[in-house]
């Protein structure tokens, strides 16, 4: 049965024009996309997706880069699609992701890596009503 997820291309890859590239290497691997939109992250918003994180050391630096300008916010849909789309990103390191993966391809490093995916299907369903309404997801 085809499940969905939650993909954001973080500000690095949009400010840097791999908006485009990022989303057809995904379309490549079989999934679907959904639903798409740009928005800047409020860090309201940013509270509610990394909730799970908040207090730990890394969280406020994680918090200001992904304020810092506009992401691209997707559901992908297809077979597998949580575990397909981890995949397809790669490790968090880009040092440590496989050769043609999209953290490997266009990531900086381990904050500034590109894209976000949600680990879990439970995650997926609740990320993904953070981002987007159910109108905002289309049958294709």
């Amino acid at each position: 049965m085809a499940e969905k997820t939650l993909i954001l291309i973080k500000p690095d890859a949009v400010k840097v024009g791999n908006t485009g590239k990022i989303l057809s290497i995904y379309e490549a691997s079989g999934l679907k996309i959904v639903a798409l939109r740009m928005l800047v992250m409020t860090r309201e918003l940013a509270a509610k997706h990394y909730e799970e994180h908040i207090g730990k050391t890394f969280y406020s630096r994680l918090v200001d880069f992904m304020t810092s300008g506009p992401l691209a916010a997707a559901v992908l849909e297809g077979e597998t699609a949580v575990a397909k789309a981890r995949a397809v990103n790669g490790a968090t390191d880009p040092l440590q992701a496989e050769a043609g993966t999209i953290r490997k391809l266009f990531a900086e490093d381990k904050t500034h890596n590109a894209v976000h995916a949600s680990d879990s299907v439970k995650n997926a369903e609740r990320e993904i009503s953070i981002f987007f309404s159910e109108a905002e997801i289309f049958d294709i």
